[in-house]
């Protein structure tokens, strides 16, 4: 099926979920250099705030797998903007570090389920020659919610007296997308071929295929099921280790695992290093939007090159690309030169998260995408809960180079991890994908384009064939 109108709009409505979802989480390291004085916390409760929406994240991005594939793509999309949205109002009005603590875990369950969803749907909908471009596009809007972000903290944050309150309120606005979301999201229809439901299937595709978007029917909207569908198990992460899964699971969750880590030990801290180097709060703000917008290029050009150099070896030069910039950072003395090396760091992190969120979803079958999805995602979150206590505590003895460094190893042995053992999914049906023998996950050479252009199975039904 070619690109058309309803595949792009559905790109916007993921998109925009996850820009929300973004500008939500970046913003606690504008908030810490405010909360922290005013609340009297130490460097290890500081840490900790940092830490709490990657809390609530890993929960979410377990809980979104595991109904995602269970009730729904559409459902958890929903429940999980309102969930996050609502935590963020009540955060606004906390008077003590501990309540707001709790707010942020319950934002986090619902940016954590909607992170973890969008990307899967997105997949699902997206045909295989620009599958790569548009899930890695989506996943830039995480860009455009940092920079958001960004600007909030440096205009809003550092120069209004409980600008820290009025921020998390703006952050909650998009609540009222789910007005949208309700009339015009569809089920995705590969989902809904696994609950035995193929006329409402094939009633949304036909409608992608005329050029619009077929809503799912509400609860009174008679919905046939094939017989013999059965529901499946409510916990199916043991199938994430067998029936020849286990090699592509290690691989991705070392990967979430490696990026996460480094980039919320980057981005939660920027503003309080810079501040520690000796800049004021104001300058400290301004250097981290001008880092924060180094994000947009680096996701939107690591999309681009997932279509042409395949997302693994996409995500394995922009890790080698981060390795560089933390190196460069840990040797930075002036302010030029933090500035400069922590914005090619930002492009280069952010790179790695356009692969990622692209080639996750592609590496298992619609039946357990959306737990390898949200398990992966789940299982990284460790590396982003424990980067900020762990930089907060070893930053007095290592310093702002030894952090550096710190993170530097982390992406390099990911690198050669992505280059030896990674799956090619470029150019190849999510069908294709799926029945991959484990022999077919090894170390490739110059026949990995020759393979990823192989063409599909021949259908019987020519029209299904089209489709899929």
């Amino acid at each position: 099926m070619p690109i058309k109108k309803p595949h792009i709009q559905l790109a916007v409505i993921g998109g925009l979920g996850l820009l929300f979802d973004a500008m939500d989480g970046s913003l606690i390291s504008y908030l810490m250099p405010i909360i922290k004085p005013m609340w009297q916390l130490s460097g290890a409760q500081t840490g900790l705030i940092g830490s709490a929406l990657l809390i609530g994240i890993l929960f979410g991005a377990l809980a979104a797998g595991v109904l995602g594939d269970r009730i729904g793509r559409r459902k958890v999309m929903m429940y999980a903007l309102f969930v996050y949205t609502a935590a963020t109002v009540v955060a606004a009005f906390a008077q003590n570090w501990e309540f707001f603590f709790v707010m942020r875990v319950i934002a986090g369950i619902g940016l954590g389920a909607e992170g973890a969803i969008v990307p899967t749907f997105i997949a699902e909908f997206i045909p295989k020659k620009r599958r790569g471009f548009f899930v890695g596009a989506v996943a830039g809007f995480f860009a455009l919610g940092y920079v958001a972000a960004a600007f909030i903290g440096t205009t809003v944050v550092a120069n209004l007296p409980e600008g820290w309150r009025i921020a998390q309120l703006i952050t909650a606005l998009p609540v009222f997308m789910l007005i949208w979301w309700r009339r015009v999201l569809p089920e995705s229809p590969r989902w809904l071929l696994t609950r035995g439901r193929e006329a409402q299937a094939e009633e949304i595709v036909r409608g992608l295929e005329e050029g619009r978007l077929v809503p799912t029917p509400s609860k009174a909207t008679p919905v046939r099921v094939a017989p013999g569908t059965k529901t499946p198990p409510l916990f199916q992460h043991l199938d994430l280790w067998r029936n020849g899964n286990a090699r592509r699971t290690a691989v991705i969750w070392l990967l979430w695992l490696s990026v996460t880590f480094s980039f919320y030990g980057f981005f939660t801290w920027i503003p309080s290093l810079l501040v520690a180097k000796g800049m004021n709060i104001t300058t400290s703000f301004t250097y981290s939007l001008i880092i924060t917008l180094a994000q947009v290029p680096g996701y939107y050009s690591a999309a681009y090159l997932n279509e042409r150099l395949s997302r693994r070896v996409t995500i394995a030069l922009y890790l080698i690309g981060g390795t560089a910039s933390a190196f460069f950072l840990s040797q930075a003395s002036s302010e030029g030169m933090v500035l400069a090396c922590g914005s090619l760091l930002s492009f280069f992190m952010n790179g790695c998260y356009a692969g990622l969120y692209a080639y996750t979803p592609e590496v298992y079958g619609t039946k357990l995408r959306a737990t390898g999805m949200g398990s992966a995602s789940a299982f990284g979150r460790i590396g982003g809960i424990t980067a900020p206590i762990l930089i907060g505590a070893a930053y007095p003895s290592l310093g702002f180079g030894g952090v550096f460094v710190m993170v530097m190893s982390v992406l390099g042995a990911a690198a050669v991890v992505v280059l030896l053992f990674g799956l090619s999914t470029s150019g190849r049906s999510l069908e294709e994908i799926d029945a991959s023998p484990v022999s077919g996950i090894r170390s490739r050479g110059a026949d990995d384009h020759e393979e990823d252009r192989a063409e599909p199975l021949k259908d019987e039904q020519p029209l299904q064939a089209e489709r899929n």
